[in-house]
């Protein structure tokens, strides 16, 4: 005997899978959870119930028949291969999968031109400064003057984001406008005078008198950030102009400088300060290099909360490589003499690029922000790409002028 498996013949088009034990099983218990639920009654339609290999056993009129929950149930509860479970179940996991593979790819994307940004910039960035420390003169002073304004920008916006203002009163927005212009003007006098003592600490004055004389109730806390912005922003710098403009001294042992072409200022335009300058920059930057690879490494061990990205290890990694570059320079430049001058000086150089970097890493964390801007792509803000240089010039210039002639080494 054939067995029972049929099919409904609906409209005669489509053929749905149905047992006669299903038709005949009772509604009300339902053995399978793949129930099919109608949300509105269907419109009139032919029903043929069809065995295999024969004609219609019978054939129910287009007259009053409506589907109801009764056979919509039955048809759920048809022979199992009408739905195969593991197969919409492979479905959901493919249509959850999908979006995270999606979110993936589009993070992977993101990151890889943030890449490419960072690069590119980064290397406009090192051609350019290159240049103008090598250019020297009015070239750097004013190149560095632009660089100091647009930082000091950056750094009063951050002294009036909420996270800082939460726990004291920024200065006016005037007097932020104010010492930036200041800061910006702090190179250019150091260039045209030599030295700028008597100028910042009367600039300090004047700012100090406008924030004690304002309207309302002045508090200790504007004028504090005001004059920490004064020296981080505008003093602090001011001691590259020294170094590189200021120490006129040539560098007779380059020998770079023997082959240097007289329109560019021959052998002459090699000076102590341009060598240092040099040196400490290109230290800098093997420090920062060397430390971000290897944290990324090796780095395990948190080197301070201020920056819970910065680990020992990769600060060890910095000051090696830091300190190897000031060594190789000072083998190809000539300049200092001695190997322990040149490994003092790498280790100042790092120490203040670890020193500058913390405390913006402070500042920012204060503020509440990742970035101290979004002027350079990839990079951030100009506080975020000159932050390891803010201290640094000031030891590179006392370790040319006061510790090596006084050692001797």
């Amino acid at each position: 005997m054939a067995p029972f498996a049929s099919f409904v013949e609906i409209s005669r088009y489509n053929l749905i899978p149905l047992s006669v034990t299903s038709l005949c099983g009772c509604p009300c218990r339902l053995l399978s959870n793949q129930t099919l639920i109608p949300t509105r009654r269907t419109p009139k339609l032919k029903l043929n119930v069809v065995f295999h290999g024969s004609k219609s056993v019978f054939r129910v009129r287009p007259t009053s028949i409506y589907v109801n929950r009764r056979l919509i149930t039955a048809v759920a509860r048809a022979e199992p291969e009408s739905i195969d479970a593991s197969n919409a179940e492979e479905e959901v996991d493919q249509g959850a999968i999908l979006p995270t593979t999606k979110d993936s790819f589009s993070e992977l994307q993101h990151k890889s031109s943030q890449l490419r940004k960072r690069i590119v910039f980064g290397l406009g960035i090192g051609i350019s400064v290159g240049g103008a420390v090598l250019a020297g003169g009015w070239v750097f002073t004013v190149a560095l003057a632009a660089a100091v304004f647009l930082g000091a920008r950056e750094y009063f916006e951050l002294v009036r984001s909420r996270g800082i203002t939460a726990g004291m009163t920024p200065p006016p927005r005037y007097v932020s406008r104010v010492c930036s212009v200041i800061c910006a003007f702090m190179p250019i006098l150091t260039l045209y005078f030599g030295n700028i003592d008597i100028s910042v600490t009367s600039a300090a004055f004047v700012v100090a008198t406008a924030l004690l004389m304002q309207r309302g109730n002045p508090r200790f806390a504007q004028l504090s950030s005001t004059m920490f912005g004064l020296f981080y922003c505008g003093y602090l710098p001011c001691f590259w102009v020294k170094l590189r403009c200021g120490l006129a001294a040539p560098a007779l042992n380059t020998r770079i400088g023997a082959g240097w072409p007289f329109l560019l200022g021959g052998q002459a335009h090699w000076t102590v300060g341009l060598v240092a300058t040099l040196i400490s920059f290109s230290s800098i930057i093997a420090a920062d290099t060397y430390a971000f690879l290897g944290g990324k490494a090796i780095g395990k061990t948190p080197l301070t909360n201020i920056s819970p990205k910065k680990t020992w290890e990769g600060a060890i990694v910095g000051l090696g490589g830091c300190i190897a570059t000031s060594v190789v320079l000072s083998k190809i430049l000539s300049w200092p003499a001695s190997l322990v001058s040149a490994i003092a000086f790498g280790f100042l150089n790092f120490f203040g690029s670890v020193f500058g970097d913390l405390t913006e890493s402070m500042i920012k964390r204060d503020a509440g922000v990742k970035d101290s801007g979004s002027l350079i792509p990839g990079h951030g803000g100009i506080l975020d790409r000159v932050d390891s240089y803010i201290f640094t010039g000031a030891l590179a210039y006392s370790f040319v002028k006061i510790l090596l002639p006084l050692y001797g080494v």
